[in-house]
């Protein structure tokens, strides 16, 4: 996937008119769609695709000998009229998008819901990952019309999806919809740089594009297009981002699987420096950082997490013990 840093500032797009009084061109300002307009309209767009559409299932029930477990779409039309659709494959989960993710101050949206899409078409043999773990792939990106705008389709790459989460990062839909899927199982070193994985987990995830790139300019992802992705799934690694011994998927204290609203001494950072708790080691600003506050003499981490006054709150995340 590759993503870049994107531009914190919303994209407006200028249309050019018949000329002014001046003999200058006339400009229209056409300001950003909100994210309660473009929602419901993707996940209809998204619905038909999956009413319209169907994935080789009858291969992945009854692998021939040499199947190759890649997902292949095509259009329930002419002899595959009687397909059975994706519709009737998938899952789904509501995921809230708020319009300061993208940071977008002019118009505030909170907490608008965005359904993602998945279908598990292998299970894998082994554990899932979170949203905050790291995770080694092998995928392809498409728009619905089939555009394929980005791939590693041979060598499998690790991603972080703790950042790409980031919305600014444009693709929150992958990092939500891989957890949904199993990792694999014994991993051989083929010996001409590739691998191989025993048993792993083969998924397809389709979002709106408030998971995806919404309205910023590409090259190859049109604005409010609704993306997929297919995943093969071979291994994870658990991650602590800012190595505070606290797990990263531990610091979503609010529990809603998103990783950037979670950061407790915010009211003590700078504007110029804040940290959600995965990237903090010093979670509650105390001036001790959140490592010393779970370790014992020895350097061996403590759990449960000490809490020095009982009031609920464990001492790396309350400021007022140490």
């Amino acid at each position: 996937m590759k993503y870049g840093k994107l531009a914190l500032l919303a994209f407006t797009a200028f249309i050019f008119s018949c000329n002014n009084d001046d003999n200058g061109p006339d400009v229209i300002s056409v300001p950003p769609r909100l994210l309660a307009e473009v929602a419901p309209e993707n996940d209809e767009e998204i619905r038909e695709f999956l009413e319209t559409h169907f994935y080789n299932y009858e291969e992945f029930q009854s692998p021939p000998a040499d199947f190759d477990f890649r997902i292949k779409i095509d259009t329930i039309a002419g002899a595959n009229a009687d397909k059975t659709p994706l519709m009737d494959f998938v899952g789904s989960t509501e995921i809230k998008v708020s319009s300061f993710e993208f940071g977008r101050l002019s118009e505030e949206e909170n907490d608008v819901p965005h359904t993602i899409y998945y279908l598990e078409a292998r299970q894998g043999v082994g554990p899932a990952p979170t949203v905050a773990d790291s995770v080694f792939v092998r995928y392809e990106g498409k728009t619905l019309d089939g555009n394929s705008f980005d791939a590693s389709l041979n060598n499998p790459v690790w991603f972080d999806l703790a950042r790409i989460q980031d919305l600014t990062q444009g693709f929150r839909g992958f990092a939500e919809g891989v957890p949904f899927f199993k990792t694999g199982g014994l991993i051989t070193d083929n010996g001409d740089g590739t691998v191989s994985v025993e048993g792993y987990g083969v998924g397809l995830i389709i979002f709106p594009s408030g998971l995806g790139r919404f309205d910023f300019l590409s090259n190859d992802i049109p604005q409010y297009s609704p993306l997929m992705f297919i995943v093969d799934l071979f291994t994870y690694n658990p991650t602590d981002h800012d190595n505070d011994g606290i797990p990263s998927i531990q610091e979503d204290v609010n529990g809603n699987g998103f990783l950037y609203d979670d950061n407790t001494d915010l009211d003590t950072e700078s504007s110029g420096a804040r940290f959600a708790n995965f990237q903090d080691a010093d979670d509650d600003g105390d001036g001790v950082s959140t490592r010393n506050e779970i370790t014992d003499d020895q350097g061996n981490i403590i759990f449960p997490y000490p809490d020095a006054d009982n009031d609920g709150t464990p001492d790396y995340l309350d400021p007022d013990t140490n």
